[in-house]
């Protein structure tokens, strides 16, 4: 998996700029030790779209949401997906909280930007398989990116039945667990958009998170 390690470095607060040669010795031996560990799974599932304003029908439930409006039009389906690390991260952070305070922290840092470079792959296979169909696809978009509620994680999960097939469960407050775990919707079109971005340029509160990309 082909992990960035600038995204690593953002989420451990150093912004654009480089660590210390420890910290990025340290990144190193933890992404060994992930590598070595984690068991990366998906789920997703392709559903018709229809939009009417912000008004959006993804067929096996519906939401409003202007942000997630604004990132579907023009698309004529989707793709709902969830993806997990597995249990090795949080496992690895109880650990070290313990024992080895930096090391749980940059374990939480790397595996962050394990399950995107994860979730980036995923994209990259379903891009080119769109692609022969005449398809282009949009970035991906997450429930609490802008007004796509969070509120509705239990439905996006059992719609995917993300929980029986790849061991992906919410707690009271909807935080996921495994933790190191995603989910998100994908617009499929047949116009062309010019990039396809995600994460911090499709969340409109980017400008006021410290862990922004510069």
């Amino acid at each position: 998996m082909n992990v960035n390690r600038r995204e690593i470095y953002r989420y451990l607060g150093c912004g654009s700029k480089l660590p210390d040669a420890a910290t990025q010795e340290l990144v190193e031996d933890v992404l060994k030790e992930l590598e070595a560990r984690v068991t990366p799974r998906f789920i997703a599932r392709e559903y018709a779209l229809q939009l009417d304003g912000d008004e959006i029908d993804f067929t096996c439930f519906k939401t409003t949401s202007r942000s997630l409006a604004k990132n579907l039009r023009g698309c004529e389906k989707v793709l709902l997906f969830a993806a997990t690390l597995g249990e090795a991260p949080d496992f690895l952070c109880r650990r070290y909280a313990r024992t080895a305070v930096s090391r749980e922290v940059a374990v939480q840092a790397s595996a962050a930007a394990m399950i995107e470079a994860y979730c980036n792959e995923l994209n990259a296979v379903w891009k080119q398989e769109y692609a022969e169909k005449g398809f282009y696809l949009r970035p991906r978009f997450s429930p609490g990116y802008g007004d796509f509620p969070l509120s509705l994680q239990p439905l996006f999960l059992e719609t995917l039945r993300a929980g029986r097939t790849i061991g992906i469960t919410l707690t009271d407050s909807l935080l996921m667990m495994p933790t190191k775990s995603v989910t998100a919707v994908i617009g499929i079109g047949r116009e062309k958009t010019d990039c396809e971005p995600e994460g911090c340029e499709v969340c409109e509160n980017s400008a006021n998170c410290p862990y922004r990309r510069s």
